[in-house]
């Protein structure tokens, strides 16, 4: 199944504009693209007439330009003759708004559908769905511009069932500044789901890592995809609902999807060395560190930190995650301790975690963080952060940063999140070093490479 226009779209067909109802999904949808993304949009209506000033084609058939993808947005008994109009007219793909097939008890519409498409190799998104979303390129979510918070192009893909989980997300991402190579909303995932997907983006070079909200799969289709994910040479995120009983339910009035064995596919991915993310919180910051870094490691973490109390929250952290962080070696204390400022060397607690004091200097952190880069028995630091010590400047974060460009070992840094901290923050985040607003989630972004095994 080709992708490439459906992904790349240069001519856009949105069907099922209201002339009357500019609040109508497919008007939302069609004026967003129209006025603000490269592509060439064409509104369809079986009325056909004008919207402001702009033709409003009668059928897909009339309009001039081959058009590479067609917005779906009308209802669902209208959908197989539409469908079957795009795919005599030549587009190259379809994203299938409307709801009412499979999820409100029409699966015999939805395998319609389907099978009109199947037979001509034409692959389509959805239905009941938000379609798919890509910085600068396309967006066909309903949703109205101003209150629609994007993230910035970036290396990850998320692939969801539920467009309000990947919007939620996408919100998350942009606050994190995680970027986005592809956002798609699957919906009831008739003919195209998690495994075409996986391998499309397994070959995408936008894409670094990618991460799915699943609540189902159909027949056998699970296996399938754990053994997809398993072959895939990037890291692979999941993020799966229907875990009880009632969450079962839940998912299968929502998408119409079976949610089958939890500990059965959980154990399987952890087997794989796929990375599950138990929970919206896990899955930002997976995503967050494994788009920075794809390399796995063992899980022995040295902390630095000018805070006791931070230190001993994040070895609590770590122990939840069955992280290891071992104690360094007298000798290798006495060594560290020789290369700090005079005023901190007796007070410093140096057994890892390593609290250099609130006295502490960013020649100290940057001693620390270069002895230990270069310390075999650790493999990788967590730097937690206290913007308001008097001796960090705002340019820590980027000599840190490039302390890991130079060494190779992760780091991953705590700091506040708030905008009087944003040079320390972004000094690293301009090297490609995470950073996590909280103490959990940088012990989280540890752990990512712990789970994460790619072949």
């Amino acid at each position: 199944m080709n992708f490439k226009r459906l992904f790349e779209p240069k001519t856009l067909a949105v069907i099922g504009v209201s002339l009357d109802n500019d609040r109508h999904p497919a008007n939302v949808v069609y004026y967003k693209n129209h006025l603000r993304y490269p592509v060439e949009v064409f509104a369809v209506n079986p009325k056909g007439g004008r919207l402001q000033g702009e033709i409003v084609y009668s059928r897909v058939a009339e309009i001039p330009k081959a058009v590479d993808i067609a917005v779906i947005a009308v209802r669902a008994e209208f959908v197989p003759d539409i469908l079957a109009d795009c795919i005599n007219s030549g587009v190259g793909g379809a994203a299938v708004i409307s709801g009412g097939f499979a999820e409100s008890g029409r699966r015999d519409l939805q395998d319609q559908v389907t099978a009109i498409a199947r037979e001509a190799d034409f692959p389509f998104i959805g239905p009941n769905c938000l379609g798919l979303y890509a910085p600068g390129r396309i967006d066909s979510f309903f949703l109205p511009s101003e209150r629609f918070v994007r993230p910035e192009p970036g290396p990850v893909a998320v692939i969801s069932q539920s467009g309000g989980i990947l919007v939620d997300q996408m919100v998350k991402f942009a606050q994190e500044g995680v970027g986005l190579s592809m956002g798609i909303s699957i919906g009831n995932k008739a003919l195209v789901g998690e495994i075409e997907l996986l391998e499309e983006f397994g070959r995408d070079d936008r894409t670094k890592v990618i991460a799915f909200y699943v609540e189902g799969f159909g027949k056998r289709e699970g296996r399938a995809f754990v053994e997809a994910a398993a072959r895939c040479p990037k890291p692979v995120i999941v993020l799966k609902a229907g875990k009880s009983a009632l969450g079962e339910r839940a998912v299968s009035s929502h998408t119409a999807s079976l949610a089958g064995d939890y500990a059965v596919f959980s154990a399987a991915l952890a087997q794989h060395g796929i990375v599950e993310a138990r929970n919206e919180f896990e899955l930002l910051s997976f995503c967050e560190s494994l788009s920075r870094y794809q390399r796995s490691i063992t899980g022995k973490i040295a902390i630095i930190t000018g805070s006791g109390g931070h230190g001993a929250l994040a070895v609590d952290a770590c122990a939840s995650h069955k992280l290891a962080v071992p104690t360094l070696l007298e000798t290798d204390q006495a060594q560290l301790r020789e290369r700090l400022s005079r005023s901190i060397r007796s007070i410093a607690a140096l057994g890892n975690p390593i609290d250099l004091t609130g006295s502490a200097l960013d020649d100290d952190f940057y001693q620390t963080a270069e002895f230990l880069s270069r310390t075999p028995d650790v493999d990788c630091l967590i730097v937690l952060l206290l913007p308001y010590l008097p001796g960090i400047t705002s340019d820590l974060g980027a000599r840190l940063s490039q302390l890991y460009l130079k060494e190779g070992k992760p780091l991953v840094a705590y700091v506040p999140r708030v905008e009087k901290y944003r040079m320390l923050i972004e000094g690293f985040e301009l090297n490609g070093v995470p950073v996590s607003p909280s103490i959990e989630g940088a012990v989280l972004m540890a752990e990512a490479m712990r789970r994460c095994k790619p072949c």
